[in-house]
């Protein structure tokens, strides 16, 4: 088994950030390290090649799930520990089947019929494939917003006048529930008792394997469709008619080694995604493009670095871009080293006034702001989109 220095050296090798030179970013690469060498033990210790990979999008950026980041995870990227046919799966990602819907309109419908809607609803039992809903537009990052759509390029039919976006997962299927066990480890007993437990160099992590991993992966996959139809049923409530433009995941599992954390998948060529960023900007629809070039793996200098370690297939079918704009910490510079106690991580950070340093640990109660158009114009540059409709933000809802 290698021992924590070599695995460090070997994970950052595999971690392949395109992103911005901000704080979010540069915590998302510090972090990420540990995660990626905690799953290279893994693979070692349960004979199967270390060579899982972190490669991220401009949005990459830090989780404020706290059991994530302690894991040594960052957002906005693919993480892949496989080819999909390896029965296992890495608890600790935390798949949760987030996702946004985008629905065109031809009206806008009053405001105040909307929130009286979104009330009824909120009131009403609302079973799906015989789960009860537990509406939660108000939490987190989760909103429904309102948008009026200028659509820059052609397709084969307009785009209708409006449009709207909601975001939202199925934290119903966080813990335990009457199909048995949930997709959080820490939060349903049953699922604990599935998973073997292994203690790496970089802390604790479960794990599932043979028929168990199939088990989670097909639960995965109805808890997937359970947040699709979440959200259509919401939108039929809220607005009534309306043309679905796409309703896709970006939080979730790909298969039993694939995960997009935080960033758009990329099916076919022809979806159009809800790319969001802060409330006061627009959003865009955006198509994604087959990524990441030959071109562009060079100019990043991934090529040689890809080939020697046997992952340039997953750079060239990479396929992933930004869903939003990704958190970034106002106060903070970047990072200047870690620190680390009984594998707790601490890390030094300059602060933006140039005055002292900051020691973090758990980053979800530090102040954040949502990135611009600057997540854009790298996804743009680096050949990941290209730009449908521009969305004009009309009513944000967090209700």
């Amino acid at each position: 088994m290698m021992d924590k220095e070599t695995l460090l050296k070997q994970a950052k090798k595999h971690c392949f950030f395109i992103g911005l030179n901000d704080s979010g970013s540069e915590l998302c690469k510090a972090n990420s390290v540990y995660g990626i060498a905690a799953m290279h033990y893994i693979q070692e210790k349960l004979g199967v090649k270390a060579n899982a990979t972190f490669i991220t999008t401009p949005d990459m950026t830090i989780t404020r799930n706290v059991t994530r980041w302690r894991s040594g995870f960052g957002y906005g990227g693919k993480l892949s520990w496989g080819d999909g046919s390896s029965e296992l799966i890495v608890l600790n990602t935390k798949p949760n089947a987030c996702g946004m819907l985008a629905g065109g309109l031809e009206e806008l419908p009053p405001v105040d019929r909307i929130i009286e809607r979104i009330h009824r609803l909120a009131s009403e039992k609302t079973l799906i494939n015989g789960i009860e809903v537990a509406w939660d537009f108000y939490k987190s990052n989760h909103f429904i917003d309102l948008f009026l759509t200028k659509q820059i390029q052609k397709l084969d039919h307009e785009l209708p006048p409006y449009a709207f976006i909601i975001h939202g997962s199925a934290g119903e299927f966080s813990g335990n529930n009457k199909n048995g066990f949930g997709l959080y480890y820490d939060r349903s007993e049953e699922l604990m008792n599935m998973a073997e437990e292994i203690e790496t160099p970089i802390g604790t992590y479960y794990v599932l394997t043979g028929k168990n991993a199939n088990a989670y992966y097909e639960f995965y996959k109805t808890v997937e469709d359970f947040s699709k139809k979440k959200k259509e049923y919401a939108a039929k409530k809220i607005f009534g008619d309306y043309l679905t433009i796409s309703n896709e995941c970006h939080q979730g599992l790909l298969n039993m080694n694939q995960m997009l954390l935080g960033c758009n998948h990329m099916k076919q060529d022809n979806t159009l995604f809800p790319l969001t960023l802060r409330g006061d900007l627009p959003a865009y629809l955006v198509r994604g493009m087959p990524s990441l070039s030959p071109d562009c793996i060079d100019t990043m200098g991934f090529e040689k670095r890809a080939r020697n370690l046997g992952v340039y297939d997953q750079l060239i079918n990479l396929n992933i871009f930004p869903h939003g704009g990704g958190y970034n910490l106002p106060d903070v510079l970047n990072v200047n080293k870690v620190i680390e106690i009984e594998k707790t991580r601490y890390f030094d950070v300059d602060m933006l006034n140039d005055r002292g340093k900051k020691i973090i640990s758990d980053v979800r109660e530090l102040p954040f702001e949502y990135r611009g158009r600057t997540v854009v114009l790298r996804a743009i540059e680096a050949g990941l989109i290209e730009i449908v409709a521009k969305l004009i933000p009309q009513y944000i809802l967090k209700i």
